[in-house]
């Protein structure tokens, strides 16, 4: 695979995350929530001030097949600051799925 083929397919992701979220927080504008240009530096959903208190996390996002788990991970909480750093991944033909803390997860499933 090429690099701008690698790319488009982790900007297809970000933009299905992007507007995954926009469809969910419906309050927020949609300027509030966008995506990151491939290849800068910094996490991959860009959150206004408002979002970033209504979603307090990180999206890292990774479309590949090979994927480097412990590289990814760290990557997401470089870039977290002050938030709670999420792994959004998936490869070809698969379902989208989330990393995130341990205790992230168990603060989400106790609310």
């Amino acid at each position: 695979m090429n690099i701008k083929s690698a790319k488009s397919k982790g900007s297809r992701l970000q933009n299905l995350l992007r507007d995954l979220l926009r469809k969910s927080f419906p309050t927020l504008d949609e300027n509030d929530i966008t995506s990151q240009i491939m290849g800068c530096k910094g996490e991959d959903i860009i959150l206004s001030p408002l979002a970033r208190k209504t979603i307090p996390y990180s999206f890292e996002c990774k479309n590949k097949e090979r994927l480097n788990l412990w590289d990814s991970l760290e990557q997401a909480e470089v870039n977290s600051e002050d938030r709670v750093p999420v792994l959004v991944f998936k490869k070809n033909r698969s379902k989208v799925y989330v990393s995130l803390e341990l205790d992230s997860f168990i603060d989400l499933i106790k609310e």
